[in-house]
């Protein structure tokens, strides 16, 4: 099965992880994950598949790594 946007298998681990950020007072920022993001075959560009839509704070993508997958 692949992904016809950009034509890479469907099951491969996403490169990225987005999270919704919300600060807090006095604190650090509480964060959550929401999603994931995949880049596209050619480089310029990211598709990104969101669990929610945050309606406060930030939505924040950083690169996956081992403890986030």
């Amino acid at each position: 099965m692949t992904d016809s946007a950009n034509n890479q298998p469907a099951s491969k681990s996403p490169t990225h992880i987005a999270y919704h950020v919300r600060n807090r007072e006095g604190g650090e920022g509480f964060w959550t994950r929401i999603g994931s993001a995949w880049p596209h075959k050619d480089g310029n560009g990211f598709n990104i598949q969101l669990e929610t839509i945050p309606h406060d704070g930030r939505i924040t993508l950083r690169v996956a790594s081992e403890k986030s997958k």
